[in-house]
């Protein structure tokens, strides 16, 4: 490797991109300048800070194929397909669904690979706007926000590794293999050298999580809370999303005072007008409010997509979870393990709004969140309000005595514009405990957020949560299996059916993902996970 950063492969996008056609935010990045050119002039950082984001929506895949890792469809196709609510229809994500991954398998490999390219790319920016920052090429308002925006991208990224290819960190407080935290550019032999030297099995999951929290704190620090131009609130990083991700990090670590002490940055208000005095966030009136518009009020962080620039029929959320009579591929579909959930009301409007049946009978319930099959411009939602909202009130009532009311507050504010009758609606006296309620805000998660892939998250953080666990002592669910849903299975007031896909005990090695192949046959030093 030599000094050159080649934009094609370290700032535009991943390896043997053709930046012509790749197009992030409206600008296009160039096709290649040397370590002396790249960072030259005003635009010149400004394109190179788009191709981090640029790397975030998609990468290559098997072939040459771009595809939508790290940050677009594939990965919440895969965040889904790892639980029990969204149903395996097709073959290629069917690894996925059953854990039968290998260190060779391409899902979770090309996941792996295209994060830590992600990484590079934005480690390099930050060399570059740093230095462009001190000779004068941009103001030093302007290279410490790029530097802000590089940081939370890559605290986003290492706290996507960790959570898929690490035990989770509330077993032994962090104490398990964590992954190796990248935090400096590889762009020459040295730095490749150094890079190798790292020894994974010395890195703890805590250390992984002490340098995210530390990105996002300079993040938070340095970032603006809004940004100027059409959409770019949503789609470049605000201090209100650094703060909205730390509180998702400090979730997994079981930190109930740290999320409660970063959601009182966010939000404000009373029952049900929460809002966030940062950046003006709040929840859209309407369940479909975030879907309708790419960059409502409630998206705080998602990836763009538009009809130039996103990853085509083969990584396009509409695509992948449409259904196929609107001319999608329907490579998922809801599992009437959820559908029919009596906790999720037949009269909840999310029922109706973001969903639709096909299928004579009907045996097949597709998401409607994501609906341009033919341009695939959605955007790939990271981060809403709704998951600041309950996630404060996760941590509420886990750290209350008795039954929070703030706690049910949050809950209800999301909830509340789905189930409109007062009779389904939650009070007070619906929880004859806290952890009654607790149960509750974790059921609306996962009717919340079907189809935006963080059921994976959730089942990881949880596994070792001796209440909440999603299986007993911990573990994959067990699942419907593919292809077998009948009509019978979706009843919205409940149905009997058999999960044929067993669940994955949390002591088997599947739990998590391994180690790719193409890493740890060139880095040595990259542990890999037992028994891959």
């Amino acid at each position: 490797m030599n000094n050159k950063i080649f934009s094609a492969v370290l700032i535009a996008g991943t390896l043997a991109l053709s930046s012509c056609e790749k197009k992030t935010l409206e600008l296009q990045p160039y096709t290649s300048f040397s370590d002396q050119s790249a960072f030259s002039s005003a635009d010149r950082c400004l394109l190179a800070l788009n191709g981090v984001y640029d790397a975030a929506q998609s990468g290559f895949y098997a072939g040459g194929a771009v595809r939508g890792y790290p940050f677009g469809a594939a990965n919440i196709a895969q965040g889904d397909a790892r639980g029990e609510d969204m149903l395996n229809q097709a073959a290629f994500y069917q690894i996925t669904y059953e854990a039968t991954y290998n260190n060779a398998s391409p899902n979770n490999g090309f996941q792996f690979q295209t994060l830590y390219s992600m990484i590079n790319k934005a480690n390099l920016t930050i060399d570059g706007v740093k230095s462009a920052g001190t000779s004068g090429v941009v103001s030093t308002a302007t290279s410490t926000q790029y530097e802000a925006e590089c940081r939370f991208l890559r605290a986003f990224a290492h706290h996507e590794l960790v959570v898929n290819f690490s035990r989770p960190y509330l077993d032994g407080n962090g104490s398990q293999m964590g992954i190796i935290y990248r935090d400096f550019a590889i762009n020459s032999d040295a730095t490749s050298t150094a890079a190798r030297a790292i020894v994974r099995s010395t890195v703890k999951v805590s250390d992984t999580y002490t340098k995210i929290l530390a990105d996002l704190d300079f993040a938070e620090a340095n970032l603006a809370a809004t940004n100027t131009g059409t959409g770019l609130s949503t789609y470049r990083a605000t201090k209100a999303a650094a703060i909205a991700l730390k509180m998702r990090v400090k979730l997994h670590m079981g930190d109930w005072a740290g999320v409660i002490a970063e959601g009182a940055k966010i939000v404000s208000g009373t029952a049900p007008n929460f809002s966030s005095p940062i950046g003006g966030w709040k929840l859209t009136a309407t369940p479909d409010g975030p879907f309708a518009n790419n960059t409502s009020t409630e998206s705080i962080f998602s990836i763009k997509n538009d009809a130039t620039d996103n990853s085509g029929v083969n990584g396009a959320l509409a695509q992948m979870m449409g259904d196929p009579a609107l001319g999608a591929r329907g490579l998922l579909r809801v599992s009437p393990v959820i559908w029919s959930d009596a906790d999720w009301k037949c009269n909840d409007l999310r029922r109706t709004t973001l969903y639709r049946t096909a299928g004579s009978p009907v045996n097949a319930v597709y998401p409607t969140k994501y609906r341009d099959y033919a341009t695939t411009s959605d955007a790939t939602p990271q981060i809403r309000y709704a998951e600041v909202l309950l996630t404060l009130a996760e941590a509420q009532a886990r750290n209350s005595a008795t039954v929070s009311t703030t706690a049910l507050d949050l809950l209800n504010a999301v909830r509340n514009r789905s189930v409109t009758t007062v009779l389904d609606q939650y009070t007070i006296l619906s929880f004859a405990t806290k952890n009654d309620l607790i149960a509750a805000i974790l059921k609306e998660r996962r009717i919340e957020f079907l189809g935006e892939g963080k059921r994976w998250s959730d089942i990881h953080r949880l596994s070792q949560d001796a209440t909440f666990a999603p299986v007993a002592g911990g573990g994959i669910p067990s699942k419907v299996g593919s292809g077998g849903a009948t009509a019978a299975m979706f009843n919205c007031a409940g149905a009997t059916f058999t999960r044929s896909v067993a669940a994955i005990p949390y002591s088997n090695f599947r739990f998590i993902w391994p180690i790719p192949i193409e890493e740890t046959q060139q880095n040595a030093n990259y542990t890999q996970n037992p028994n891959y």
